[in-house]
Order: C-alpha cells, then sequence, then structure tokens
C-alpha cells in the first residue's frame, strides 16, 4: 500500500475533526452510507430509465458511472493502491466502517457526480439537487476520514471527463437515431 499525500489534506481532514458534533455526526454517516457502492445513484438511474421521458437520462448516468468504475475502481485504485487517512492515523475514531479498498480516487465522489452531472445535463431541475447531494456525499468522505481530499478531487475530475464524454457521445447517438442514420 502506497503512502503519499500533501501536508495541506491532513490540515483539511484534522479541522473537519474539529467541528464533529452528534448532529453533523449522524448527517455525515447517513451522508456516506447512502453513497455506498454506487447503490443510491444505480436505483436513481433504474429509475429514470423506467420513465420513457427520462430514459435517455438514465441511460446516459448508467454508461458514465459504468465507465467510472472500470476507469476509477478498478483501474486507478489498484494502479496506485494509496492507503487511506483512517489507515495512516488510526487514533481518529470512526462513524463507518473502514473501506476493503484502496483511496484514491474516491468511489462515492466518483459515482454521484457521475450520475449527478450526467442529470444536470439532461434537466438542470433535477440535476442541481443531485448535484448538491454529490456534494455532500463527497465532503461526507471527508468528515468520515475515509478519504483524503485529492482522493474526492481526483474522483469529481474522472466523473466530470467521463461525464463530459458520455453526453456527447449519448447525444449524438440520438441525433443520428432521430435524423435515421447507422
Amino acid at each position: 500500500m502506497n503512502v503519499f499525500y500533501f501536508n495541506w489534506e491532513w490540515d483539511v481532514l484534522y479541522a473537519l475533526q474539529d467541528i464533529h458534533n452528534p448532529i453533523l455526526d449522524v448527517c455525515m454517516k447517513l451522508l456516506s452510507d447512502l453513497g455506498n457502492a454506487g447503490l443510491f445513484w444505480i436505483l436513481v438511474s433504474i429509475v429514470l430509465m423506467i420513465i420513457p421521458k427520462y430514459r435517455k437520462m438514465g441511460i446516459q448516468c448508467a454508461i458514465t458511472m459504468a465507465l467510472a468504475f472500470i476507469i476509477g475502481n478498478l483501474f486507478f485504485k489498484n494502479l496506485l493502491m494509496r492507503a487511506r487517512p483512517c489507515q495512516i492515523d488510526t487514533a481518529v475514531q470512526l462513524l463507518v466502517k473502514i473501506p476493503h479498498d484502496y483511496s484514491f480516487p474516491s468511489g462515492h465522489t466518483m459515482n454521484g457526480f457521475a450520475a449527478s452531472l450526467s442529470i444536470l445535463y439532461n434537466n438542470k431541475r433535477l440535476g442541481i439537487p443531485a448535484v448538491v447531494l454529490a456534494t455532500l456525499i463527497a465532503i461526507s468522505r471527508l468528515y468520515n476520514f475515509v478519504h483524503f481530499p485529492t482522493d474526492v478531487i481526483g474522483g469529481f475530475i474522472i466523473a466530470l471527463v467521463l461525464s463530459v464524454l458520455t453526453d456527447y457521445l449519448v447525444k449524438k447517438h440520438y441525433e443520428k437515431k432521430a435524423s435515421g442514420k447507422k
């Protein structure tokens, strides 16, 4: 396991530890749990795919999340093998279970932004609350001391790039389909 980080990351993580209180603890644990295994976002994608009006958006979410999983979870996590902050500083009491995979990039962040940005590109009314939720889940991972800030930033960047690419490709596909081209 690799141990690499920037000093400022510890400053951010310890500053978040200083604001712990019972209400935030419950909220941040719930937010983190909501993002576990991307299940919430997967369910959102399925619901969107079931509703004809939102089918394209749901497909786009699912494709973006699948790509994020392959690139982030299967490739980058195993390539970099970055230790989590809670594995380095074991004195911090955790509110959540220690994840068993590597730290970079944050899967919770990747999934949340892969789905929420895909929604935003198609429907701002639904997308803005989705992006806010993805942001809160990402922050919860820092608050819960299971990711470094650069894990979250990396997860966001991967999701952003993939969501832009997927948005372009899906829209291109539907344009071709609408014009009758193969």
